[in-house]
């Protein structure tokens, strides 16, 4: 960008500052201004036109530097944009381009980015097909996703949240894929222990971190969506499939209120503006999956964070989020206080795209899953009576208790989709009766396995079926090559 007078020469207006309210300014003048665009102050900070009134600008400051009444502001005729680039990967930058650590500007990009891009139309889209793995047994096999799907996560704080998007960008980085990770607000301890779990678990070569931490200016932290979004869309026309994580909506739009309630816009509920659900279903609608004229279809997966407190599932931001999203997972406060990881609770969390991506095997154990855990849940209820219990009742609480600890997996696990379908087909016909230990020393060696040729030669002959019958029986058939393999491992 250019400096003050190169502007003032090139457009011949200015305006001046009249009033100064936080984080917005109001200035006289400027009578060709645009909404959006970027204005430059003679102080050398930037802003964007965030309102028009009849004698006056409203100017949303992009920094905390403070701003007197008199300071003089020109108009730009550049709408705010980011430079855009593989260059980025790797790195922490802030909303408007620069690297976090340094503050350093990155030169020769091959391309300039909007922030607020409009969604691309339906032409351009095409119907969701292909699965996505999150490497979580508990949510690929019963809140499956597919690529292009916005599912919202949900849930209170330290509930496993950020445990779970962690496995899902490691798995989708694995798959040779790439991700960008918004962090809206956060303290600097939270992004620095991010950056070195990534460069622990040597992921960083395809992420980019778009970060903005709680002492920075609020225009500045509503942005931070808005640039992962266009970084995504980089990517995304460049033929790479994309997975963005937004970390959170609830931050987002707490600052968006703060803005709002300065310019005096009309306050609706909880004090938000009327406009709230348009400002986030514009940003998550930008994610789907899209013809492409090299690929044939490319996809951006997004997964928005919303806070609860106290479970409260009835809050404005959040009800309105499940309204824009395709589904949602609910990591329930009470199932991680239990001890159990992942915490998502089942019964409440939903996906309303992801099981057409499934194969019909998966999807037959998906209704056989929930049709048993349901059972469970009606047995598990009866049995805090006290009554007697008959000997079905008894071996359907034995095998919901065998399923909860064969969804247990720690956030640093990945379960490819192979592991998933042969050790519950080895669970479900009772082949195995493990208790937690045993179940994660099989679950470690069936992973082992997967680096042996002859060993993927086996889960690929196992896997051939059509139906869920159909693949218990190819499981009984090979137990004991599947046995075998296990000693093997073992010795």
């Amino acid at each position: 960008m250019k400096d003050f007078n190169y502007y003032l020469q090139a457009f011949n207006e200015f305006g001046v500052v009249t009033q100064v309210n936080q984080t917005v300014v109001l200035a006289s003048g400027l009578p060709m201004v645009k909404l959006h665009e970027i204005v430059l102050f003679e102080t050398g900070q930037q802003g964007e036109v965030f309102g028009l009134k009849a004698q006056s600008v409203e100017v949303l400051m992009l920094s905390q530097e403070k701003i007197t009444v008199g300071t003089k502001l020109v108009r730009t005729n550049r709408m705010l944009a980011i430079t855009v680039g593989r260059e980025l990967l790797g790195h922490t930058i802030t909303p408007l381009g620069a690297d976090m650590n340094t503050g350093a500007l990155f030169s020769d990009l091959p391309e300039e980015r909007a922030l607020d891009m409009k969604p691309l139309g339906i032409p351009r889209r095409t119907r969701i097909k292909k699965s996505f793995e999150t490497g979580t047994a508990i949510v690929d096999m019963l809140v499956p996703l597919g690529k292009g799907q916005k599912e919202l996560i949900i849930g209170d704080r330290k509930t496993g949240k950020s445990a779970f998007l962690f496995t899902a960008i490691k798995k989708h980085i694995l798959s040779g894929a790439i991700a960008v990770y918004a962090l809206i607000g956060k303290k600097k301890s939270e992004i620095k222990h991010i950056q070195e779990l990534l460069e622990k678990e040597k992921l960083t070569e395809n992420i980019i971190l778009v970060a903005t931490v709680s002492n920075d200016s609020p225009g500045l932290i509503y942005c931070t969506p808005y640039t992962a979004m266009s970084i995504a869309e980089f990517f995304r026309d460049q033929g790479e499939d994309v997975l963005v994580v937004i970390d959170d909506l609830t931050t987002h739009a707490r600052f968006y209120r703060e803005i709002s309630l300065v310019i005096k816009n009309f306050p609706g509920r909880d004090s938000y503006p009327g406009d709230m659900f348009y400002t986030h279903a514009k940003l998550l609608e930008r994610a789907g999956n899209f013809t492409h004229p090299v690929k044939g279809e490319v996809s951006i997966t997004c997964l928005p964070v919303v806070e609860t407190v106290e479970g409260d599932l009835t809050n404005y931001i959040v009800t309105t989020l499940m309204g824009i999203t395709d589904g949602h997972i609910y990591f329930d406060s009470n199932i991680f206080y239990k001890g159990l990881r992942p915490a998502v609770n089942m019964s409440l969390s939903v996906t309303r795209v992801g099981k057409q991506t499934q194969s019909s095997v998966q999807r037959s154990i998906t209704r056989e899953l929930n049709s048993f855990l349901t059972l469970y849940d009606k047995m598990l209820n009866l049995s805090h009576f006290g009554a007697e219990l008959t000997e079905n009742v008894k071996n359907i609480l034995s095998m919901g208790e065998k399923i909860k600890l064969f969804f247990e997996q720690s956030y640093k696990e990945i379960i490819p989709k192979e592991v998933q379908l042969i050790l519950f087909s080895l669970l479900w016909i009772r082949l195995i009766e493990p208790d937690k230990e045993a179940l994660q020393d099989i679950r470690r060696f069936l992973l082992e396995g997967l680096k042996h040729p002859d060993t993927q030669q086996l889960f690929t002959e196992i896997l051939e079926a059509d139906t869920f019958n159909q693949l218990l029986q190819n499981v009984s058939r090979n137990k004991e090559r599947v046995f075998a393999l296990w000693q093997r491992n073992i010795n």
